[in-house]
């Protein structure tokens, strides 16, 4: 049995994620925040559990590796994808307080790093991975707002220092998408034309681009600290 955790799947990219996963032969964990009647329609889909847990508190973030333990006894895979804009979807300068700002940097870089140092033991034990969903915005400095941008380019940073120190025994990677077409991202028509007009590929991602790239990653048993930009391109023009 291998057992995934993805965080943030109760919709959108993670939900994507969850059930490619599960189409791989997983054990999956669905997580969110407070979407629990989705959340647990789709484990029970998927044929594995849900857990709920706000990750900008830091017990919260730090337990769901062990209810993930009690469950099943091992988890082998570590997908972080859950994560904020705040505001959303852009921030001027004089926009974003010191507030915004924790509220950022607690759920895109600390919770992962929380769950990361969490799942250790039982990843290093399965010879497993992380995979961390960043961002298009943390690889080049603009198309969002700051903090977001700052937290997704530090996140990307720690995969590589992670990757770093765990090898070989843990690999860890980064996949960090450009615009992918979710209900969030629907009436961004800003964003949505830039993608359309001005990159190779003609279209924002789908979710399912993103989860197809994930599964790759996690397959790969030579891969480690990596951040691959899945942008359809965006980045040559």
């Amino acid at each position: 049995m291998t057992v995934a955790l993805v965080t943030g799947s109760a919709s959108g990219i993670g939900a994507a994620v969850a059930r490619r996963l599960a189409a791989e032969g997983m054990t999956v964990v669905v997580h969110s925040r407070s979407s629990r009647d989705a959340g647990e329609a789709l484990a029970a889909e998927l044929g594995g559990s849900y857990l709920q847990a706000d990750l900008a508190d830091d017990e919260q973030a730090a337990g769901l590796v062990p209810a993930v333990l009690a469950a099943y006894g091992r988890l082998d895979v570590l997908v972080n994808n859950a994560g904020i804009s705040w505001p959303v979807p852009h921030a001027e300068l004089d926009g974003l307080t010191a507030a915004d700002w924790r509220k950022v940097l607690d759920v895109n870089l600390i919770a992962p790093w929380l769950l990361c140092t969490a799942a250790l033991p039982a990843l290093r034990e399965a010879g497993g991975c992380v995979v961390n969903v960043t961002s298009h915005a943390g690889v080049r400095p603009k198309g969002s707002s700051i903090a977001y941008a700052a937290s997704k380019a530090a996140l990307n940073h720690v995969t590589k220092l992670l990757a770093a120190a765990l090898g070989p025994e843990v690999r860890v990677n980064a996949v960090a998408p450009g615009l992918v077409d979710t209900p969030l991202t629907a009436t961004w028509t800003e964003a949505q034309e830039l993608w359309k007009t001005r990159s190779p590929m003609g279209r924002a991602a789908q979710p399912e681009d993103v989860a197809d790239l994930i599964a790759a990653v996690i397959a790969n048993q030579y891969l480690t600290g990596e951040v691959i930009l899945l942008d359809g391109g965006l980045n040559l023009r």
